[in-house]
């Protein structure tokens, strides 16, 4: 019957609602990054803005520190030598001062696109954060609804016990929130001698608890991502006096000196040898354009999760998947540390592994979460499927609250329910030849309730999934066929 009260004659409208509520799945790869940054503002809290480019995280977190470097001539060999700040040589790769920016052009280049930057406070140029930081991150975070992924690739730079906090961190966040998945970066020396002492070292600090919330990688990566640099902050040592160029009465630049005002060896900025000097000048850009920065694969990771989520399914296994940007790990596993990484009996914490292949490059070669032990949640794929389908759910039987709690409401909420699994199933998201065989949706009375639950205003649904797993050990089997 209508609430309307029709006193006044004439047409009136009204529209009829038929189609039952349904559930809309919600955003299964937005990264939350947590780092600091160039422009962190006047306030001393924690800033969380949401950016969908590169663009806007400069506009909003200003450029990175520039790399800090010296430049070294050796007039003998005509040729120049990058030096750090401790006037050693710079080896090709290196890691930069100030991550976060580098990380997060890492994770739109492999497929990225909307994300979280969490600013905890200004980036400083020796780039070591400290641990209260990340943890007022991780705090401020909780008041954020979207993240559904974890990224703390400055962590690295802390020590291993403290690294190992900040990880255990991220993982109990991410279990409290229910809707989110961290990934971690593994502190392990790089070297190709890996050993298993070095693994259960970082293992050790990782802690026991919720360790299906979040999956760990290694090594880091060698990128083709360039330094960052400033022309008038490189510092240019061992020209002749004859090369330096000398200023004017005006403050311009002046022709060669040839008294001697500026002696042999003495600094000069990059910049000023662009017009003077062009040749050299050139030469020390070249030189400069082929230093690479060195990365933690976690924003790598990020950016693949969020490119299979958008065009193969959240239940696909990020794995298998060639990094872009990446020239190759720095560290080269082999099958027979990628064993003790994959695979640990005592603590099972899976590590996974990044490697490169012939003809195929780098390639993300690991699919577990840190559970890896654990039957329920070994696989990232398993363990993230289920935390969209029951955010999804979560939010969208929010209709029923104060509902009256009888038949009628339980069929709508089941109705919604199975309609939304049957279309993950149809997908592929749920093994079984049948519906049926691929989920069930229990509700009422009897059956997921006693009268003592409904008296209480209970309304209890058991859902079931059968995940798809990812075919982790491919195994052919070979024999001879005897002549008949």
């Amino acid at each position: 019957m209508s609430p309307i009260s029709y006193a006044t004659p004439g047409v009136y409208v009204e529209e009829i609602s038929t189609l039952p509520p349904s559930i809309a799945e919600i955003g299964t790869a937005i990264p939350a990054f947590i780092g600091t940054t160039a422009n962190h503002g006047a306030s001393k809290k924690v800033v969380v803005h949401e950016i969908s480019s590169l663009r806007e995280y400069d506009d909003l977190c200003g450029c990175a520190l520039t790399t800090k470097w010296k430049v070294s001539y050796d007039s003998a060999q005509d040729v120049f030598t990058i030096l750090d700040q401790k006037d050693k040589p710079v080896d090709r790769f290196s890691e930069p001062e100030c991550l976060l920016e580098y990380a997060i052009d890492h994770y739109f280049r492999n497929g990225g696109s909307r994300c979280y930057i969490v600013s905890v406070g200004l980036a400083k140029p020796d780039g070591l954060p400290e641990v209260k930081q990340f943890m007022d991150g991780l705090e401020a975070l909780e008041s954020h609804d979207e993240p559904t992924l974890i990224v703390i690739p400055e962590a690295i730079r802390l020590s291993k016990e403290d690294h190992g906090s900040v990880c255990a961190a991220a993982l109990s966040h991410a279990a409290k929130m229910g809707d989110r998945f961290a990934l971690l970066d593994a502190k392990i020396p790089p070297s190709n001698t890996l050993t298993k002492a070095d693994m259960d070292t970082m293992r050790g600090h990782l802690g026991t608890n919720n360790l299906d919330r979040g999956a760990i990688y290694f090594p880091f990566l060698q990128t083709t991502l360039p330094h960052l640099v400033a022309e008038e902050s490189i510092q240019v040592l061992g020209l002749p006096a004859e090369f330096v160029a000398t200023p004017t009465a005006q403050g311009g630049e002046g022709a060669k000196s040839t008294t001697g005002t500026n002696p042999a060896g003495a600094g000069v900025s990059l910049q000023s040898l662009a017009t003077t000097h062009t040749s050299h000048y050139n030469q020390i850009k070249k030189l400069l354009a082929n230093q690479r920065v060195i990365l933690p694969p976690s924003s790598a990771i990020a950016g693949v999760i969020a490119s299979v989520d958008r065009e193969r399914g959240v239940w696909r296994a990020p794995a298998n998947v060639g990094l872009q940007a990446v020239i190759a790990p720095v560290v080269q596993v082999t099958d027979e540390q990628q064993a003790l990484l994959n695979i640990d009996a005592t603590s099972g914490k899976s590590i996974n592994a990044i490697r490169s292949f012939a003809g195929k490059g780098p390639l993300v070669w690991g699919a577990r979460t840190l559970a890896g032990n654990d039957n329920e949640w070994r696989y990232i794929s398993v363990r993230r499927l289920f935390i969209t389908v029951e955010e999804s759910v979560k939010k969208a039987s929010a209709f029923s609250v104060f509902e009256a709690n009888d038949i009628s409401t339980w069929l709508k909420v089941k109705g919604m329910i199975d309609s939304y699994l049957f279309a993950l199933w149809e997908r592929g998201a749920l093994r079984g030849a049948k519906a049926e065989d691929a989920y069930f949706v229990n509700v009422g009375l009897n059956k997921t309730m006693t009268m003592d639950d409904v008296l209480n205003g209970r309304l209890i649904v058991e859902i079931g999934l059968a995940a798809v797993r990812p075919a982790e050990f491919i195994i052919l089997r070979f024999s001879h066929k005897l002549a008949q």
